[in-house]
């Protein structure tokens, strides 16, 4: 199994004083948390792609090349690239360009996006949402297979045989598909035999199963083998030296963001009790010390029929900036070595 850390940058105001840090504070420390990673012997590190004023990664694969320059060995990827509204030949060319930076460690998790922005911000109709995905999906994988692609669709100039270049280290660029709770985003990616990352950011896993089998039957009827359709889930997660310390290191920004959003979407506010079910055995947050963070993720692998990738989100707790580079490090020293020695002897 691989393990990793996805990050959206999120810039938050100190509790007390209300102060936001600085922006350029935030992304050094950004790419010490890639660093330590890296040290410590973790797959991956993905940087989301919002449009809004409480995360700094708009732009992700800059962000990742800067960390390909100060890292040797782990995968570096985005978490999501919302591929709706963007131009699938740019983010082609922006992660072939990663790719040659960092001797082929880049990967791409496309998907809509669960935040609307970026479709006003760059021009694009929200009542196309599902189409502009899927066609701009189409083309991104008619790039991979070919530098000189013939290629037409409804929201973007034909394609009629230029060159895109440059082309990737890697043979191909490894392409997973980002989804949610929606039924048919499961189906899609089986059918096209991608690799699925599920984001888990509440509730249980085991509701998350009869959709990561409806992906698995859907990639089998499409004639795609089985090692082919692995999954992968992004949760909430953090690693402390006690259960409470990670609780309480995480819960100050995890409530912030949450009741913002909340605000903005008609939610109720967030409470303690509800972030201490998630976090305790039945909930879905992957929180608390080494050993039951490690337990919580064989868990999560054995109800959803086994897990090729899970990444801990942990930008909420970027407030506390040492304790979020021990978290990276005891999730590569401490969590990451018991769960792979259970995987294997699984």
């Amino acid at each position: 199994m691989e393990i990793g850390v996805d990050s959206f940058a999120a810039i938050l105001p100190d509790p007390t004083t209300g102060k936001l840090p600085s922006a350029t504070d935030r992304m050094a420390e950004l790419l010490d948390e890639v660093e330590v990673a890296d040290r410590v012997g973790l797959d991956v590190f993905g940087i989301g792609e919002h449009h809004r004023a409480e995360f700094l990664d708009s732009a992700p694969a800059i962000i990742l090349a800067a960390a390909a320059a100060r890292t040797s060995k782990i995968r570096l990827t985005s978490a999501v690239t919302v591929l709706s509204a963007a131009d699938p030949v740019r983010v082609f060319q922006e992660f072939s360009t990663l790719d040659l930076i960092s001797r082929g460690r880049a990967e791409l998790v496309v998907g809509r996006g669960s935040f609307g922005e970026a479709f006003p911000l760059f021009g694009l109709d929200t009542r196309a949402y599902d189409e502009l995905f899927a066609e701009k999906l189409d083309l991104f994988i008619k790039l991979g297979e070919t530098n000189n692609p013939v290629w037409e669709g409804r929201f973007r100039p034909a394609l009629n045989g230029q060159g895109v270049f440059p082309r990737p280290h890697q043979r191909r660029l490894p392409l997973w598909m980002g989804v949610g709770g929606t039924p048919q985003s499961f189906a899609r990616a089986g059918a096209l035999g991608l690799p699925l990352m599920v984001a888990i950011i509440g509730g249980t896993f085991e509701r998350f199963r009869p959709l990561i089998d409806l992906y698995r039957e859907a990639g089998m009827r499409a004639g795609h083998d089985a090692e082919k359709l692995r999954v992968g889930i992004h949760a909430m997660g953090f690693v402390g030296e006690t259960d409470a310390a990670a609780r309480d290191a995480f819960f100050p920004g995890w409530s912030h963001l949450t009741a913002k959003v909340g605000r903005e979407r008609g939610w109720a506010p967030p409470t303690r009790e509800q972030f201490e079910d998630m976090a305790s055995p039945r909930g879905a947050f992957l929180i608390g010390a080494p050993a039951t963070v490690a337990e919580k993720m064989l868990q999560a692998s054995r109800v959803l029929g086994g897990l090729s990738r899970i990444t801990f989100q942990m930008s909420t707790a970027s407030l506390e900036t040492a304790a979020m580079k021990r978290s990276i490090e005891l999730l590569g020293t401490e969590v990451a070595p018991v769960v792979r020695a259970a995987v294997v002897q699984a």
